[in-house]
């Protein structure tokens, strides 16, 4: 397992990025669903797809599987 690096506050919130701390068990939940409805737009969609596989990776990079 590769090292976590933290991250620089600065530069995250140069890219307009806020710090959100959750537990395992939450990115696990959030990794896992989309609550997008039926007629969910594309960008809606593609947002929804990005937070997920965000959980993912946080989680990979705890250790956890997604």
């Amino acid at each position: 397992m590769v090292d976590a690096v933290p991250t620089n506050p600065q530069e995250e919130a140069a890219q307009g990025r806020v710090a959100l701390w959750l537990t395992p068990r939450d990115l696990e939940w959030l990794a896992r669903h989309c609550c997008c409805p039926e007629d969910a737009s594309p960008e809606e969609t593609d947002r929804c797809g990005r937070l997920r596989f965000r959980a993912s990776t946080a989680l990979h990079k705890h250790g956890r599987s997604g």
